[in-house]
């Protein structure tokens, strides 16, 4: 196992995360909870020592199931995140009740990481506002020894990264955020990892494997990996990529079986980063797989003519991550944030975007589908 220096700890390099863990019947909210007892056992007993949960996930259960399923092992042998559920407004006030459970939920006295979860667009304001007492609650419990490390997941954009941030960004300690070879450009990955360095923060990943999009590949570019690296498993790509990015220190992998499992803890026990040729080989299938996507480059020579004052670059840009993930949850969550008249279906179809579009995008067109396909997930 590949382990790497966080302050005075040692983390292995993969992170089993608790968001997909085996279900019964399909069911999200009833967890196999033997099938996952004997993967944290198989976890553990290969060296992973770093276990991420979530208030919410399966259904507000795997708090439950991994506390469980961690009892059996000396405290000190693993390293246990949870978050504070701030995607849902209403628990806002409750940030003192909702720790308070999560520590009896789990069975343990203390939280060795805990963030501030899903920063983002909806939630950024009541994060923010010293009413709710969030921060000032959080800081409390790390200074009493019952918080080890406080950062925060974000799945906002860039400038909901920067306002919280400067905010509370001398006080985290690290970040979690969604970073992968495909959202390296379609979610600007990059520049939040560039953002994050600036501030002296390490990285936590998120969604290494996009949902599990990219554990596999078309056959024509799983042979141009394959002629580069003959052995190299497909889904095992997307972990050397993040691997040849220095600022990554935890890779959470939300498995759902021992399969990948041990395929994943095999992919780390070396650290085996991309060479220049091997990058741009990966980054090329990204850009194969975005081909759908609208070219918007945001020049936002559109904005300045847009009668109705949309962010046109920002809506097309949720049209691609809408269109790429089916729905997903990112395009929705944000387009509630936006005021009735900026949204998609706030376009008029005067084409005056258009007549400037150095990409020669048929915008109305694309806000006319975008308004179409949100009416028809509402």
């Amino acid at each position: 196992m590949v382990y790497k220096e966080f302050q005075d700890l040692k983390l292995s390099a993969l992170g089993m995360g608790a968001m997909r863990l085996p279900v019964m019947e399909g069911n999200d909210s009833q967890i196999d909870e033997e099938a996952a007892a004997r993967m944290v056992d198989l976890a553990m007993e290969s060296g992973v020592n770093y276990y991420d949960t979530a208030w919410g996930y399966h259904g507000g259960n795997s708090e439950l199931v991994m506390g469980r399923a961690l009892k059996k092992y000396p405290r000190e042998n693993f390293y246990l995140a949870t978050k504070f559920p701030g995607y849902d407004l209403s628990n806002m006030d409750k940030v003192e009740e909702i720790f308070e459970k999560q520590l009896e939920k789990c069975g343990v006295d203390y939280f060795d990481f805990y963030l501030f979860h899903n920063v983002c667009e909806m939630n950024i304001d009541a994060y923010l506002d010293p009413k709710y007492g969030i921060f000032d609650y959080l800081m409390k419990q790390k200074k009493a020894g019952r918080i080890r490390h406080l950062g925060f997941s974000a799945h906002g954009a860039y400038a909901v990264m920067e306002r919280f941030l400067e905010a509370y960004g001398k006080d985290m300690e690290f970040c979690q955020i969604q970073l992968n070879y495909l959202d390296w450009t379609f979610q600007d990955a990059k520049s939040k990892v560039e953002l994050l360095k600036k501030w002296n923060i390490p990285v936590w990943v998120m969604e290494p494997l996009r949902g599990g999009k990219l554990a596999s590949l078309p056959a024509e570019d799983e042979a141009k990996l394959k002629a580069l690296r003959p052995d190299e498993g497909i889904p095992a790509w997307a972990f050397r990529f993040l691997q040849s990015i220095p600022e990554v220190t935890m890779i959470l992998s939300g498995m759902s079986n021992e399969e990948q499992m041990k395929d994943n803890i095999r992919t780390f026990a070396e650290d085996k980063p991309l060479n220049e040729k091997e990058m741009n080989a990966l980054l090329e299938i990204a850009a194969g797989m975005l081909k759908n996507s609208v070219p918007c480059t945001a020049c936002h020579y559109c904005v300045s003519h847009c009668p109705q004052g949309l962010d046109i670059p920002r809506l097309l840009s949720l049209y691609n991550e809408h269109s790429f993930t089916g729905g997903g949850f990112i395009a929705p969550m944000v387009l509630q944030t936006l005021p009735e008249n900026k949204r998609p279906d706030a376009c008029i179809g005067c084409r005056s975007c258009e007549a400037v579009c150095p990409q020669q995008i048929k915008v109305s067109e694309v806000m006319a589908d975008f308004a179409e396909r949100t009416k028809a997930n509402a």
